[in-house]
């Protein structure tokens, strides 16, 4: 890259290099690829449907002005949830700055990118409250003129409340977009974003049909990959729009991400696609057609970042073809957006197949009573748990690999453990174990303690954060890494609180009381969203339990011999109270 570039160094004397003059071509491409792709596009196909698509799922038509102000908003919100989270990627994870200086926050394009992004998302997410529940109950705008109607609709679908919880995420990253000066500040937000973004779509399209699980799960996967990758993409792309420089290191870090999160794109991708065809000719329906459209635009978004490389791979990678692979790369993201949204304003083919109850909560049947052999011989793949448990295993085999590379030396038990555990999840979960966790409470149970204890138990005798930090030296002369993300993250104060053993032992105890004797359970067990949030939350509050008392690795708030001791005993009179309760 040789244009000239000048430094413009923010209150934290960061510097934000960029070049001279804004790309005014470049900004009007943008613009005119995000209108006519991932709005235009999709509103045409919400105008051309008319009533079709309500009266097939049986809902009265809310009319053009609903339907049409729901698609762009729908559009809206997507683009500036992805920029949002591609904005909170560059600050935390893609900057070429080093240590001393990454540990702060410049308050240059990518804050005011975030910014405005959130303030967009929320806006959007806020006026989706009140479209969504006149859109999914088939309700005309004029409804909303009789007292307690927007309440009523509210509660009669799940949409709105989804929306209420994106409107939240989003009011939480715009807050700490303002406020948030340190790298550590950027990650309750980006964690919030999370939620906020998938709350969407686990309660959309892909909680209908059989084998809504596989598509569930996989949609979890690909909103995540696409909002990590595709946002930073299209941050990338706005920033040498506005003149600015992309340092070789962001490059860098963005391939590399982009070589981690496109397999996973196009794989959950094909997943999706299959669950929603149910079986039926890719030709023979809108679904298909918008899932091609989809699959091109993910094809030249791919294509244009393949070609970065190459060039960069050569030492041929000079600022025009910069610019011009990001570029056509985030209007390949707008394009992916528009087709993504017009599939929403389309029932699906899967609405359609026949479906027995069990599948209709499950997304499969178990017809078979659950033996021994049934349990440990009928098998069904928990995309969520198992893809979590190969990513787990594979950064860990990673690590352990450079760490011999180096010379130095990891015990074998250590990684034993780590592995165990990881087989223990899976088996919990995709065996039929897992299978039949939601038809038998026994069952279930079994899964819980598995998750909840025997796992947790294996996986903090791992030693993972010890091992990242071996692995992952630091040096102060390059700019920041995992290294010091994972010291930052640990000298964090909110990890203080998190790890607090008054907080872990109510939590860990407590979630028993709170699941099992409140209606929480029976209203979660209707959905795979539901029963997945479960799972992770057994997983998650066992480790930090358990790494309080047997743990390898030296939390923020470590106990005394006796205190672990004295930790242990008082847990138990409340599972054994638990249990006498649930037996009787």
């Amino acid at each position: 890259m040789t244009e000239p570039v000048t430094t413009d160094a923010g209150p934290t004397g960061t510097a934000n290099k960029r070049v001279r003059r804004p790309r005014r071509g470049v900004i009007a491409f943008l613009i005119l690829g995000f209108v006519v792709l991932a709005i235009a596009f999709p509103v045409t196909a919400a105008v051309l449907l008319d009533e079709a698509p309500y009266l097939q799922i049986f809902v009265s038509y809310p009319g053009a002005d609903v339907a049409v102000t729901t698609t762009v908003l729908l559009a809206c919100s997507q683009m500036a949830s992805l920029v949002g989270v591609g904005a909170m990627v560059h600050l935390l994870f893609l900057r070429d700055s080093p240590a001393r200086r990454a540990r702060y926050l410049p308050q240059g394009f990518e804050i005011r990118v975030l910014r405005i992004a959130s303030g967009t998302w929320a806006a959007c997410a806020g006026a989706l409250v009140v479209f969504e529940a006149l859109d999914a109950n088939g309700a005309p705008l004029d409804r909303l003129g009789i007292g307690y109607a927007l309440p009523f609709l509210w509660e009669a679908s799940d949409a709105p409340k989804a929306w209420t919880i994106s409107l939240v995420a989003a009011m939480i990253v715009l807050f700490a977009s303002f406020f948030a000066d340190t790298w550590t500040g950027l990650l309750i937000p980006l964690w919030v974003s999370a939620i906020g973004v998938l709350a969407p779509v686990v309660t959309g399209q892909v909680l209908v049909g059989p084998d809504h699980d596989f598509g569930g799960d996989a949609a979890v996967f690909q909103t995540v990959a696409v909002h990590t990758f595709f946002g930073a993409l299209a941050v990338s792309g706005l920033r040498v729009a506005s003149g600015r420089f992309v340092a070789p290191e962001t490059l860098r870090r963005l391939f590399l991400v982009g070589a981690v999160a496109l397999p996973v794109i196009i794989v959950t991708d094909i997943v999706i696609g299959l669950f929603k065809l149910a079986g039926s000719p890719i030709v023979a329906s809108l679904t298909g057609w918008l899932i091609m459209i989809g699959g091109t635009c993910l094809l030249v978004a791919t294509g244009a970042l393949a070609s970065g490389w190459w060039l960069g791979r050569r030492a041929r990678l000079r600022a025009g073809s910069v610019t011009g692979f990001l570029t056509v790369g985030t209007v390949a993201t707008a394009g992916w957006v528009g087709a993504g949204v017009a599939m929403t304003r389309q029932p699906p083919p899967q609405y359609f197949v026949p479906t027995s109850i069990e599948q209709v909560f499950m997304g499969f049947e178990v017809p078979d009573a659950p033996t021994l052999g049934v349990l440990f011989g009928q098998w069904r793949p928990n995309l969520l748990l198992f893809g979590i448990a190969a990513a787990a295993i594979i950064v860990y085999l990673v690590a352990v690999r450079a760490l011999r590379r180096r010379g130095d030396r990891w015990p074998a038990g250590r990684t034993a453990a780590w592995l165990a555990g990881w087989v223990v999840v899976v088996v919990a979960t995709s065996s039929g174990f897992g299978k039949y966790s939601a038809p038998d409470f026994g069952v279930h149970m079994i899964v819980h303690m598995s998750l909840n204890m025997l796992a947790p138990g294996l996986l903090v005798l791992g030693g993972v954060i010890t091992l990242l930090l071996r692995a992952a030296r630091p040096d102060r002369g390059k700019p920041a890494g995992p290294h010091d993300w994972v010291t930052w993250a640990l000298h964090w104060p909110v990890l203080r609180v998190v790890y607090n053993p008054l907080i872990v032992f109510v939590v860990f105890v407590g979630s028993y009381y709170g699941l099992y004797l409140t209606g929480i359970f029976g209203d979660y067990m209707r959905f795979h969203w539901a029963h997945q949030l479960m799972n992770v939350h057994f997983l998650i509050v066992g480790y930090l339990y358990y790494s309080l008392i047997i743990g390898v690795d030296r939390p923020p708030r470590p106990l005394p011999h006796i205190g672990k001791l004295g930790y242990v005993l008082a847990a138990m009179p409340f599972h054994a109270f638990f249990g006498v309760i649930l037996m009787t």
